[in-house]
């Protein structure tokens, strides 16, 4: 997948924070929760939101390698394990996407028992997310606020 051949979608502060704050609301209780999984470093920012709006203070991560800067490898490198849970139970894994499932389908075979939520989600990787807030189509690449900046774009017609 390429920038140059498919569609952009740029996901504001505003929207992650809308989007995810609807999420977080389809897990309650808040009660049935232990804690939860971040899974890093996209699902880092929408776990922070969930653990807030769900008043969950444990939140661990798993650090997982599956994407170079514009496109997904086929392979998935763990970084860093889980440290509070043997299969899951318990807990929510928090990812920002699920694009074609392969970070979530090597989570689930380390953490059954959880419960998979992203922000986003694309058809190949839907069948392997319990919830999410949106779908996408496959093609689109999300620009997520952590990955963009703010700047002057100057007016159409100006007073030059």
């Amino acid at each position: 997948m390429t920038l140059a051949t498919n569609r952009e979608f740029f996901v504001s502060w505003e929207e992650l924070h809308r989007a995810t704050r609807e999420l977080a609301a389809r897990q309650l209780p808040a009660t049935q929760w232990r804690g939860i999984i971040a899974v890093s470093r996209g699902g880092l920012v929408p776990a922070a939101i969930v653990a807030r709006e769900l008043n969950l203070r444990l939140v661990e991560s798993v650090c997982v390698s599956s994407y170079d800067h514009t496109s997904q490898r086929e392979h998935v490198s763990l970084l860093k394990d889980v440290s509070c849970s043997a299969d899951g139970e318990g807990f929510l894994v928090v990812d920002d996407l699920v694009d074609t499932g392969n970070t979530l389908k090597f989570l689930r075979q380390r953490l059954p028992k959880a419960k998979f939520i992203t922000v986003y989600a694309k058809p190949a990787g839907m069948p392997l997310v319990d919830d999410f807030a949106a779908d996408l189509d496959q093609q689109t690449w999300i620009h997520f606020p952590w990955d963009m900046r703010l700047h002057y774009v100057a007016p159409l017609v100006g007073d030059e």
